[in-house]
């Protein structure tokens, strides 16, 4: 039996209790993803190389999202799930739970920010070229509504695909909720690089 097979398998039968070890199996044990993402290709290729392979079923995007969770843990803390992905362009989804919550029963103010920021970070990431370095210098967010419900981050971003010198590029991200209303925007400013240079 393939390790592919196992996954499904596995999963199928008891996703809650197994996923954590069948992700751990597989990501850092190398057992399926070595074939796709080699471990010279840069982070942006092996970001899409891991979508374009999972992308394409809910359970694929629940695995891609839980160890995109373990690369930055903080972001994972909010246990979001990324609907699609596409350069310069993300969804991601966010369920209403009490780990998310505040005092007032609503989504927390540091959870959408940690929404808009994974949404937008993903936007830029995929739109970037492997010889550039990227790295958040700014990040603000508006907060329009009350968060409540399930809740859809859609990133944003158009950096220039030639980068010859240190320059900022913004990436945006709008968080909605299940009746389309606004509830948050983020803007993230990115400073953009070759990586040969050093600043």
């Amino acid at each position: 039996m393939t390790p592919h097979v196992l996954f499904e398998v596995k999963s199928s039968i008891s996703f809650d209790i197994s996923y954590t070890n069948i992700i751990t199996n597989f990501f850092f044990e190398g057992i399926s993803l070595q074939s796709t993402v080699t471990s010279n290709s840069a982070p942006e290729q092996r970001l899409m190389k891991m979508w374009n392979r999972f992308g394409g079923t809910a359970i694929g995007r629940k695995f891609f999202s839980v160890n995109l969770g373990r690369t930055a843990p903080y972001s994972g803390s909010i246990k979001a799930v990324v609907l699609s992905l596409e350069s310069g362009h993300s969804q991601i989804e966010l369920k209403d739970r009490k780990s998310v919550r505040n005092h007032l029963n609503s989504i927390h103010a540091i959870a959408l920010a940690n929404l808009g920021e994974l949404a937008s970070g993903l936007a830029m990431i995929s739109a970037i070229n492997s010889d550039t370095r990227a790295i958040v210098v700014n990040l603000e967010i508006e907060y329009l509504k009350k968060a409540r419900g399930r809740l859809i981050a859609t990133g944003t971003a158009t950096p220039p695909q030639e980068i010859t010198e240190s320059l900022d590029s913004l990436a945006l991200a709008d968080i909605t909720d299940a009746e389309g209303n606004i509830v948050s925007r983020v803007k993230v400013h990115w400073r953009l690089s070759p990586k040969e240079s050093i600043s």
